[in-house]
């Protein structure tokens, strides 16, 4: 993450200007005064602290693991990375806040820093629960009335959802700087279905039945395709993407989007 920056009496020099009247002597630059016979105060950029919003997916489709491990879900880890980034905020002076998105409307921590703040946002975060769809855009009034231009906010989901990409878009096309970690399990990524299956959508019921290992090519390929088509849009849109596979260590996606060195693209 990183810090806002404004200008004032700081200790990293920015420029001079000239004296107005209300400035402190201390600003005033006496050795350019000596050689020019005019005042002029040093400003300085100074770091002010930076809002940073986790946008959380809490529709039902987060519910989703693999069956190696049926006990670490999509939302287990998107209530861990959410954990993560709020800390990283708070211990560096900025301030967080939390919008769980839900078909029902949202659930809202307005930003915050310090141990009250943590420990609201550790219960939010594990009553949190997920169901239905992701919420209709009108019902996303109250996250436009708060998170403000220049505002840092990471989404976290899986990114399945027409309208959870193409509310990422809009805020970055708002001025607004957006991180986004898609959340994806084993099985999505690999398939390794190979007898018959019944699969169902989590969010509508509706279910498929079919062979996997007849299913297996197809699906790869046009899911493959579909990563590759969000990675784009994605950079199209000036946001920092990162994934994250149930099975990988959860700082991942953090140290790619966060780390020194990064790829401004993500992955």
């Amino acid at each position: 993450m990183h810090h806002s920056r404004s200008r004032g009496a700081g200790l990293e020099f920015a420029q001079y200007r000239a004296y107005e009247p209300g400035d402190e002597p201390r600003q005033i630059d006496w050795k350019l005064y000596a050689r020019s016979d005019r005042f002029f105060v040093r400003e300085a950029e100074r770091e002010s602290p930076l809002t940073v919003w986790v946008l959380l997916d809490a529709s039902a489709s987060m519910v989703q693991a693999d069956g190696a491990r049926p006990d670490w879900t999509r939302l287990d880890a998107a209530r861990a990375l959410a954990a993560c980034i709020a800390e990283v905020a708070m211990a560096q002076g900025d301030v967080c806040g939390l919008v769980a998105l839900r078909a029902a409307g949202l659930q809202l921590v307005p930003p915050g820093s310090g141990p009250r703040q943590r420990d609201r946002l550790l219960l939010v975060l594990h009553e949190l629960a997920a169901e239905g769809g992701f919420p209709d855009p009108q019902r996303l009034a109250p996250l436009w009335e708060r998170v403000a231009p220049d505002d840092l906010v990471v989404l976290l989901g899986d990114c399945f959802d027409e309208d959870c990409i193409a509310l990422a878009e809009r805020l970055a096309a708002a001025r607004r700087e957006v991180l986004a970690i898609q959340l994806l399990t084993v099985e999505e990524r690999d398939f390794p279905f190979r007898d018959g299956r019944r699969f169902i959508d989590p969010e509508t019921g509706e279910e498929l039945l079919g062979d996997g290992a007849a299913l297996r090519a197809e699906f790869l390929e046009r899911f493959g395709a579909a990563r590759r088509a969000l990675r784009s849009r994605f950079d199209a849109a000036g946001i920092r993407h990162a994934e994250y596979v149930l099975d990988r260590p959860l700082d991942e996606p953090l140290r790619r989007l966060f780390g020194a060195g990064r790829d401004p693209g993500g992955a």
